[in-house]
């Protein structure tokens, strides 16, 4: 039977949502003050610190275009339909001019609940709007950073092991003796992954781990750079019309990182092809230990 998909950050959101459900039940501003509180402590649950910032920010603008918005419609003698039309079209006309990525739907949700609210304060059941959002939102931040930040650490060491054992495959393809060379689109998407996955690394905040942290994104560039010099060399590899002969160095580096060299082809004779291919898989094998011992430094 398949395990539940339910992960850390299932939980933490559960958790993020009853703390800020409690704190605004108590402190609360308005009467919908659980719903803003849920909504706020939901979206800032990213993976990363710089995601969840930026859900925090467009949330809090989100409640204050809308609530703004709102007060506005409702200093009007229109009934409330007609303000609800206005301001939609008022919403989306203002984000579309601003060129904002983030979807409209809040702003219009927080000016339809004002205008149909009947409340006699606009100005403060707006405020309090604002003050349900940033408990939720402050509560969903706190959990966020501090209990079992997101930490993939442990992906990129995983990506880059990956990386070495379809290298040497590639290695182990190209001198197998049918004179066919292997492709290297396969270690094209693991270095795509690699980079995608220092991508999220580089937008976390560990706090508690900061140092170590910026030690470890130093480290993990590193193996990112020297993976894509891997790339340039295999490529080069690639596109030989046929593998040239391998000089014993070659030969001996080869079986020392585990690939089997079926091509028994003695170099008794050294041509061009053979001097290019020994160069450019000298390099391979290099750069490889370089990134390996990148890899394990700490």
């Amino acid at each position: 039977m398949n395990k539940l998909p339910i992960g850390l950050r299932t939980i933490k959101t559960a958790i993020a949502v009853i703390a800020a459900m409690l704190i605004a039940d108590q402190f609360g501003g308005t009467g919908d003050k659980l719903i803003f509180a849920m909504l706020g402590a939901m979206s800032v649950m990213e993976p990363t610190f710089k995601a969840s910032v930026q859900a925090c920010l467009s949330q809090i603008a989100g409640v204050s275009i809308g609530a703004l918005i709102s007060i506005l419609l409702l200093a009007l003698p229109i009934r409330s339909l007609t303000a609800i039309g206005i301001g939609i079209i008022g919403i989306i006309a203002l984000y579309n001019a601003l060129h904002l990525r983030i979807s409209p739907s809040l702003p219009c949700f927080i000016m339809v609940m004002m205008c149909t609210s009947g409340n006699a304060k606009p100005a403060m059941y707006a405020l309090g709007r604002i003050w349900d959002t940033a408990i939720g939102l402050g509560v969903g931040m706190l959990i966020n950073m501090l209990v079992f930040p997101y930490d993939n650490s442990r992906k990129i060491r995983q990506t880059v092991e990956s990386l070495d054992r379809e290298l040497v495959l590639f290695l182990e393809e190209m001198f197998d003796g049918d004179q066919v060379l292997p492709g290297a689109e396969a270690m094209n998407e693991k270095i795509s992954g690699l980079k995608q996955q220092l991508a999220i690394f580089a937008n976390q905040r560990l706090v508690l781990h900061l140092r170590r942290q910026r030690r470890e994104l130093e480290q993990y560039t590193i193996c990112e750079r020297k993976a894509r010099e891997l790339i340039a060399h295999l490529k080069v590899l690639a596109q030989l019309e046929k593998p040239g002969r391998l000089n014993q160095e070659n030969r001996r580096r080869l079986a020392a990182c585990g690939a089997r060299v079926l091509d028994g082809r003695t170099l008794n004779s050294v041509m061009e092809l053979d001097v290019v291919t020994n160069f450019h898989v000298g390099r391979v094998l290099s750069i490889r230990l370089e990134l390996l011992e990148a890899l394990r430094r700490k």
